[in-house]
C-alpha cells in the first residue's frame, strides 16, 4: 500500500467554529446564526464538524469592513 504524504504548506489553515468565535471574541452561536441566515463566512462540512478556511474568513471580515463603509458613507451623505 503507497500512502502519499503532503508537506503542511499545501494545507491552508482551517478554524472550527469554536476556533473562529473565539479569535472574533463572539459566542459559538453568533456564527452559527451568521451562517443561519447567510451572513456568515462560506464553510464546509467534515463529518459533523464545520470548517472554515482561513482566506474564507478573510474574505468575510473583508465583505463585512466594505459594507460598513458603505453603510456609514450612506449615513452621512
Amino acid at each position: 500500500m503507497i500512502t502519499e504524504t503532503f508537506p503542511s504548506s499545501d494545507f491552508e489553515s482551517v478554524l472550527s467554529i469554536s476556533d473562529l468565535a473565539a479569535r472574533l471574541g463572539v459566542p459559538i452561536q453568533t456564527i452559527y446564526d451568521l451562517r443561519h441566515h447567510g451572513r456568515g463566512p462560506h464553510g464546509f462540512r467534515i463529518g459533523r464538524e464545520v470548517k472554515f478556511r482561513a482566506s474564507e474568513v478573510e474574505a468575510w471580515l473583508r465583505r463585512l469592513e466594505e459594507e460598513d463603509e458603505l453603510r456609514s458613507r450612506v449615513g452621512r451623505g
